[in-house]
């Protein structure tokens, strides 16, 4: 293996780093490693192994794991790896847990009563998604048209808390 001399790498690119500078040899442990001092795409400086970077071990100063990640986790952008899930999604997840989990709150009112969420939905957030659309406002939420009925494509809508409250069970059955 032909060795690049420490003065030769500066300016090198290695994924997103470029070399600035050779850091000295510093003692790990047992062991003596030689160092770069690189500056990342990203903007940040990170000192890296001369052994890694050649190698391809370290291709950034983190922030690549951190983005990969971060798409990984990703597959419909509502719920996100850091930060508060879209009004869509906390929808999706609680007419669910209203359904299916009997020590959720609601639960009586709803599994308790035998209203069930669809199979297509009750398996993808996406198909749910592409069935109800984003939310028009964000003062709306999920109601279902027929309060007897499921949660199923054509008995499920984006609706008002006024409109809410007029579908209720006790206003149905009054009228």
């Amino acid at each position: 293996m032909n060795r690049i001399p420490p003065s030769e790498m500066i300016g090198k690119v290695f994924g997103r780093l470029t070399v600035l500078r050779f850091d000295r040899v510093k003692r790990v442990g047992t062991r003596r490693d030689s160092y770069y001092v690189c500056r990342c795409e990203c903007g940040k400086t990170c000192s890296v192994a001369c052994v890694l970077l050649r190698s391809g071990g370290t291709r950034s100063c983190g922030c690549l794991q951190r983005e990969m990640r971060f798409i990984i986790n990703r597959k419909h952008g509502h719920k996100p790896f850091r930060g508060k899930p879209t009004k869509e999604y906390v929808a999706w997840q609680s007419m669910k847990a209203r359904c299916y989990r009997p020590k959720n709150r609601c639960f009586k009112d709803y599994g308790g009563r035998g209203i069930e969420v669809c199979d297509r939905w009750l398996r993808s957030f996406q198909t749910f998604l592409d069935d109800i659309g984003i939310a028009p406002s964000r003062e709306l939420s999920i109601d279902r048209i027929d309060v007897d009925g499921n949660y199923e494509p054509g008995n499920v809508r984006w609706a008002t808390p006024s409109q809410q409250r007029r579908n209720r069970r006790d206003r149905v059955l009054a009228q």
